[in-house]
């Protein structure tokens, strides 16, 4: 079972409440580009792409050797980081939290907070 965060639309706005997972998410740590679109995440997708930028730049410098474990590394951490950032997300355009259940799925955990 894993602990869910729910957050309802702004009012006035037909919509499922979401369910946000509080668990690490493979997503975002395979295919971080991806989760960040999908999402809509779009100045951490900013940040993400001048890190890499960075990454790629100071390679000559740190070798390839280290480049490597260091985009593991940071795509370990947005898998880590990725509930906090949707969250974060989902309250900046104006949802709010109603409160965390405890589901099996994530459709479960929206179907006990309609009710």
């Amino acid at each position: 079972m894993t602990l869910y965060a729910i957050y309802d639309p702004k009012p006035g706005k037909p919509a499922l409440p979401a369910a946000v997972p509080e668990k690490f998410s493979w997503f975002a740590a395979l295919l971080p580009p991806v989760f960040l679109v999908v999402h809509g995440l779009w100045l951490e997708l900013v940040g993400f792409a001048l890190a890499v930028a960075a990454l790629v730049f100071a390679t000559s410098v740190i070798g390839e050797d280290a480049a490597f474990p260091l985009y593991v590394l940071g795509a370990v951490w947005l898998g880590f980081a990725a509930p906090g950032l949707r969250r974060h997300a989902l309250a900046w355009r104006g949802w709010t939290h109603r409160g965390e259940r405890v589901a099996l799925s994530a459709d479960m955990a929206q179907l006990e907070a309609i009710r």
